[in-house]
């Protein structure tokens, strides 16, 4: 049995670590667990400021069901789907045909297309707010599922392209070249050879890419204004009363908003796993 990387390290390092960890995940989750005990207080207690301590009265079901039966948090949601999973779609369509181009044909301009595919991702997204709200008012788009849709393929392609790109170029050529010399085409080799071997690359970033569209607040609150079309996100805010603030009901709110991108993780937890380790053993 080989040492584990901890097990190589020195006593004071080991020390650290141990005291460490369990710290960092008490800081991380102390936000999870005060939005927990928020969704099930009632109004008196935040009224009454008494944000930290047990609840006063215990709203175990009352809250989440007011959610559901006093605000439209059961449109945010499906608005939502119905911008993530086309999204989802669309944008790792278009990358796993680009990613193909890139990683399997040799041209003059490979790198410099990939580049272009790369470089998009640091642009930040406030610069490009202005122009994209013009472009969505032009083409007659604003405040619509269709804009969110649209602008977040386009967004989402170039890293999804960059990842799909990296895996495909670690696959074996040889594959490649053998399909060719039975005579298959160009479509039936990316079909039937390439997208069955990375599959888990797929898995992985669809979950990756579900998760950033539906954690969106930004262009949800850019490119939507009604309740129509509001994506859970930017819906949230809503659930404050127009002159009390009901802390309690965004907090249940916001629970139930992470449920769906939780729920996908460990569904797809063991495909996700394999599509971040696929190619890691390679030498």
């Amino acid at each position: 049995m080989f040492p584990t990387p901890i097990e190589r390290c020195s006593p004071l390092t080991r020390g650290l670590y141990k005291a460490g960890l369990p710290l960092a995940l008490i800081v991380w989750l102390l936000p999870i667990l005060a939005v927990a005990m928020t969704s099930i207080r009632g109004a008196g207690d935040m009224a009454a400021g008494n944000y930290w301590g047990l609840p006063t009265e215990w709203q175990l079901l009352e809250n989440y069901t007011a959610v559901f039966r006093d605000t439209p948090i059961a449109r945010y949601i499906g608005n939502s789907l119905m911008v993530a999973i086309p999204t989802v779609i669309g944008a790792i369509a278009l990358s796993c045909l680009a990613g193909f181009a890139l990683g399997v044909y040799r041209f003059k301009a490979n790198l410099a297309v990939f580049f272009l595919f790369v470089g998009g991702n640091f642009i930040p997204f406030q610069i490009l707010m202005v122009p994209v709200r013009d472009l969505s008012l032009r083409l007659g788009l604003y405040d619509s599922v269709g804009a969110l849709v649209l602008f977040h393929i386009a967004f989402q392609t170039g890293f999804c392209t960059f990842f799909m790109r990296n895996f495909i170029r670690d696959l074996p050529h040889e594959l490649i070249e053998a399909a060719r010399i039975e005579g298959a085409s160009e479509w039936q080799i990316f079909w039937k050879v390439v997208l069955p071997l990375v599959r888990p690359a797929l898995a992985a970033l669809s979950v990756l890419v579900f998760t950033f569209i539906w954690n969106d607040y930004f262009w949800a609150t850019v490119l939507i204004q009604g309740d129509h079309a509001m994506p859970v996100t930017g819906g949230l805010k809503s659930l404050n009363g127009q002159w009390v603030a009901q802390w309690h009901l965004v907090s249940a709110g916001s629970i139930i908003a992470a449920l769906p991108p939780v729920a996908i993780f460990f569904l797809m937890q063991k495909q996700f796993i394999a599509g971040l380790t696929l190619g890691a053993t390679k030498g």
